[in-house]
């Protein structure tokens, strides 16, 4: 069996370029490989215009670990130049898995009168027993999620049943939302889960 590398959906992508500032990119949607080189140019959510063109370093998160790789930015799209100069190396401490799992819930926004709550509805994207990756929208902020959120008590529908999880928010873009677990309701199945 031959392993694929993916980088995945919502992953965050740090572009640094010699005498510019670090670009955090999000990238829009899963792209696969079985080679870094070998990857197709990847959407990314950018905030230059269409024509600049930016070239460095990147710090690459995919399903295997990070990497650093040469690449080229422009048109909203990020293309590896080489190979990694580098392995991949695993910088979280739990294994995560990638998915699109239904998920609802609460969250909790700082607002001018105090902290209110507002219902989300989407899907977790990328999980581990330390945290999650949620893509997910309001009612009433339609396209995207509510502005600073705290923390989501979220309902996940998980392949053996629902997984109740408190999560609080680490960084926040558009429709999706990393945040790490304050708790779980049973822990055990979601690390064999991210194991298999």
């Amino acid at each position: 069996m031959r392993l694929v590398i993916t980088v995945p959906a919502g992953s965050n992508l740090i572009l640094r370029c010699q005498n510019a500032q670090d670009r955090v990119l999000v990238t829009l949607s899963d792209v696969a490989a079985p080679f870094i080189a070998e990857l197709p140019p990847i959407p990314v959510l950018s905030l230059d215009g269409p024509g600049v063109r930016r070239i460095g370093i990147a710090e690459l998160v995919t399903t295997a670990g990070v990497t650093w790789v040469e690449g080229e930015l422009h048109r909203d799209q990020f293309r590896v130049i080489g190979d990694a100069p580098a392995g991949v190396v695993q910088r979280r401490g739990a294994p995560r898995r990638a998915g699109k799992h239904p998920a609802v819930g609460t969250v909790q926004i700082r607002s001018t009168g105090g902290q209110r709550l507002v219902a989300v509805s989407g899907r977790v994207e990328d999980i581990s027993t330390e945290g999650l990756l949620l893509r997910a929208t309001a009612e009433k902020y339609k396209p995207s999620l509510p502005p600073d959120i705290e923390r989501t008590m979220l309902h996940v529908t998980m392949p053996w049943g629902e997984l109740t999880a408190a999560v609080t928010a680490v960084d926040q873009r558009a429709d999706l939302l990393r945040g790490t677990f304050e708790w779980v309701d049973d822990v055990d199945p979601l690390a064999e889960f991210c194991a298999s």
